[in-house]
């Protein structure tokens, strides 16, 4: 190791990268004499693929030719390559000649394409790998910034692998054709069912990928019900869930939870006041919930690079993840520190948007309102009462707001009611529906 020759070992890698030469041979043979092949080629293989300076070259010119909608043949591509002095770049006329020697099969076509993205992706991973080792030798720039760089880099090679990113009109209608199919011989909702019914009637369940803001007031019983919407969907689904408490202990959690599974009042269970016929309820609630996947991180100030990693974690020893929730979004950070906090809220909304897409999961996010609901009248809250609410509004795919009426009057009729304002709905109507909560359980029920 002592001897190691970077700048030596660097050339012998570079050349026995892994490449399939009569592959792309191949390939842009069927591109020269097949008009059909050009579409699902361009789909497919971007111009780095191709391992060869001169097929690069080659591939590069074709789909010029083709953006211009011109006639792709021999005849036209060595004309164009003569009048632009590229012809000895790409190898000489001889080059061309022998890629529609090759007789190539259109039959066959996607099987040659998947050999050339798989040894593209193998060297794409090789100089990764050189890239962490020495990345590490890199003392100035910190640890956590070079593996959030490398992650990226990563997850974009993740991405390449799926070929079907990019789907034909035709394509994309059979699919969804299929899935209505589906759908109708399945009378489940599409989503993860909240367990209360008149909400799930409004957003048919929590949506993979979404990203939904539920907003209210301090005391409005945001956490209780995110807590209950969790122990729902594990008693239902038996899907893992990360919940993430930046406010308050995991100790804290785990009691509103017994709580509410219980019916033992929350103060008397705090205090350890438990009567001798609840024992009984309490050692049954905490064997049942122990077999349970719900996992509480507590850390302050969480960063969505760490959420990330934490996310990643999970799902890799699970196997599979259900929903996240994060309470609250206002006592995030950001890793890249912003003195404009609106922009840094913004920054994080963002990014834990791209969490639920990458991860394919639903990400609850619990979100204060503004002061402004005090000074009004009628103190339903509205979307402008989100603070920081422009980039909130613009990422949330559904934002729940929960409102008391008891809270502010003492005389109303809806006494222990809380109102589930649905105040937008990226896929489906939005409109408002009504909970019962017994507070002194912290526990949310149906009306009905």
């Amino acid at each position: 190791m002592e001897n190691f020759d970077t700048k030596t070992s660097t050339l012998l890698i570079e050349k026995y990268l892994p490449h399939n030469f009569l592959s792309e041979k191949i390939i842009l043979g069927n591109l020269l004499i097949n008009p059909e092949a050009l579409e699902i080629t361009i789909r497919t293989l971007s111009i780095e693929a191709f391992y060869f300076k001169n097929h690069q070259k080659l591939y590069e010119i074709i789909i010029q030719l083709y953006n211009q909608k011109k006639l792709i043949n021999i005849t036209t591509l060595t004309n164009y390559l003569q009048d632009e002095g590229l012809l000895e770049e790409i190898g000489s006329v001889n080059v061309l000649i022998e890629l529609i020697n090759q007789v190539p099969n259109l039959v066959n076509l996607e099987e040659y394409l998947a050999l050339i993205q798989d040894k593209f992706l193998r060297r794409t991973l090789i100089k990764l790998g050189y890239q962490i080792i020495n990345s590490s030798y890199v003392t100035n720039i910190s640890l956590e910034k070079i593996i959030n760089n490398l992650e990226n880099e990563l997850i974009t090679i993740t991405k390449k692998t799926d070929t079907n990113q990019i789907l034909s009109s035709a394509e994309l209608l059979s699919n969804v054709f299929e899935e209505l199919k589906n759908k109708s011989t399945n009378v489940s909702l599409p989503g993860i069912s909240s367990g209360f019914y008149d909400l799930d009637s409004l957003t048919q369940g929590f949506q993979k990928s979404d990203l939904i803001i539920t907003a209210g007031r301090p005391s409005m019983g945001k956490t209780a019900f995110c807590l209950n919407l969790a122990t729902n969907i594990l008693k239902k689904t038996n899907l893992p869930i990360l919940f993430f408490s930046l406010e308050m202990s995991k100790e804290q959690l785990i009691y509103r939870i017994l709580a509410s599974e219980t019916n033992i009042n929350s103060t008397r269970l705090r205090a350890g006041n438990i009567k001798q016929g609840e024992w009984e309820i309490l050692n049954s609630v905490v064997k049942r919930f122990s077999r349970l996947p719900l996992f509480i991180d507590d850390t302050p100030n969480i960063s969505i690079i760490d959420i990330k990693k934490k996310i990643k974690k999970i799902r890799f020893e699970q196997q599979k993840l259900g929903l996240i929730i994060i309470d609250y979004l206002q006592l995030m950070e950001n890793s890249n520190r912003n003195d404009n906090r609106v922009q840094e809220l913004s920054q994080i909304t963002r990014g834990l948007k791209n969490i639920a897409r990458e991860f394919n999961v639903p990400i609850i996010v619990l979100s204060q309102l503004s002061r402004n609901v005090e000074n009004r009248v009628n103190k339903r809250p509205i979307l402008s009462d989100l603070r920081e609410s422009g980039s909130i509004e613009q990422d949330a795919d559904l934002v729940l707001m929960l409102y008391r009426d008891d809270y502010y009057n003492l005389e109303t009729e809806d006494q222990n009611i809380t109102e589930i304002i649905i105040s937008k709905h990226r896929n489906g109507p939005i409109g408002t529906t009504k909970l019962l909560f017994e507070s002194e359980y912290t526990k949310f029920k149906n009306l009905r």
